[in-house]
């Protein structure tokens, strides 16, 4: 124990005459709360709207107040010309192009479907999904407004409706940031356990020092616990200032139990950091470590759910998840902090991170060779 300890001090003494990593180290989780929380969002506002309207009566106008109100669009355009629509389309001067044909006030006075055409533009497929659905709505609810006059004006005759109140649980006000600041965490954990502990044992290998450790009768296991230590306490320390920022800045909330958070964080800052020491341990360079740990990150952020759906992925990338400690941190997070999940709801989760833990920290320990 003494000499794991030894190990420990002399590390956190390394990593901290690096002035630029010691700096790094606090700097890196403020400039990324701050920026990537407020900046990555999958919401649309300001869809830029080019309106063809034809018809000219008080039906057409009032569908175009409608979407006037609307806190999603924007009218930047109105022409009668299709062509000039197609050119602003084809020009990326506006999302959607709406097409009020002639003869629509009529059919809606004599109780006909009233017809428009929506051009999207879809090179974006979520973009035009969601512009989509934002103006489904919109004529949706205008829709409603027109049989309610018609009810009130005595044209029809009323028939009874199924009333549908909604309520979102867990992020009530859809705000988007709740749902983002967990991942982004991960994230942020992720980088520094995953790239500072793989690095600074390659620098070892580089500068020469590692020999030195290779001729003591230091055992493998207490060489690579001593490498993960700082880098654990570290990313713990980030972690805590990540939440802190987040609910300065962001006023996220926590519903869920502290202690459940950080068990699952060091659970995967294990498995993280075994991994990557794991890599270090074939890797001579500092440029090889940077493009194996470069690659893995990527594969590993991206398809953690963090941005996509877990259940909309194909089978064989869920199956991948399994082996992927990102998605199940991920998952752990946003149940602590927004649902106030227990031990027992995310028990399956951490399980499988005990379990990837075991597996990568064994191969880091079995891989390092001492050779003097």
């Amino acid at each position: 124990m003494r000499t794991i300890l030894y190990l420990i001090r002399k590390e956190f003494i390394q990593i901290f005459r690096n002035k630029f990593i010691s700096k790094a180290i606090f700097a890196v989780p403020i400039v990324q709360m701050l920026l990537l929380v407020p900046a990555i969002t999958f919401e649309i506002k300001n869809v830029r709207l080019a309106i063809i309207d034809k018809d000219m009566t008080p039906e057409s106008r009032g569908l175009i107040s409608k979407l006037e109100g609307s806190t999603f669009f924007k009218i930047s355009y109105s022409t009668f010309s299709e062509d000039e629509a197609n050119n602003l389309l084809h020009g990326n001067k506006c999302n959607i192009i709406l097409h009020i044909p002639s003869g629509f006030g009529k059919d809606i006075v004599n109780r006909n479907p009233g017809k428009l055409l929506a051009t999207v533009d879809a090179i974006n497929a979520s973009t035009a999904q969601l512009s989509w659905a934002y103006l489904n709505g919109v004529i949706r609810d205008y829709n409603k407004d027109l049989i309610t006059e018609n009810i009130s004006t005595g044209t029809m005759t009323p028939f009874p409706v199924i009333q549908i109140t909604n309520r979102y649980w867990y992020n009530e006000m859809l705000n988007y940031k709740y749902y983002m600041l967990p991942g982004i965490l991960v994230i942020l954990v992720t980088a520094i356990g995953f790239l500072l502990a793989g690095l600074n044992m390659v620098r070892e290998k580089e500068s020469g020092t590692i020999e030195q450790i290779n001729v003591t009768p230091v055992r493998k296991y207490h060489f690579i616990i001593a490498k993960m230590v700082p880098f654990l306490l570290i990313g713990l320390v980030d972690l805590a200032l990540g939440l802190v920022i987040g609910k300065l800045a962001f006023n996220i909330p926590f519903a869920g139990s502290i202690f459940i958070m950080f068990l699952g964080a060091t659970i995967f800052l294990i498995a993280v950091l075994g991994l990557a020491l794991f890599i270090s341990t074939f890797s001579d360079t500092q440029q090889q470590y940077m493009f194996v740990a470069f690659f893995c990150m990527i594969i590993f952020i991206l398809m953690s759910g963090i941005f996509t759906p877990f259940e909309s992925m194909p089978m064989w990338a869920q199956d991948f998840n399994l082996i992927n400690p990102v998605a199940y941190l991920i998952r752990i997070n946003r149940m602590v902090m927004l649902k106030g999940s227990t031990i027992q709801d995310i028990s399956h989760d951490l399980s499988a991170l005990v379990l990837i833990a075991i597996c990568f920290t064994t191969l880091a320990v079995r891989r390092y060779r001492k050779r003097a």
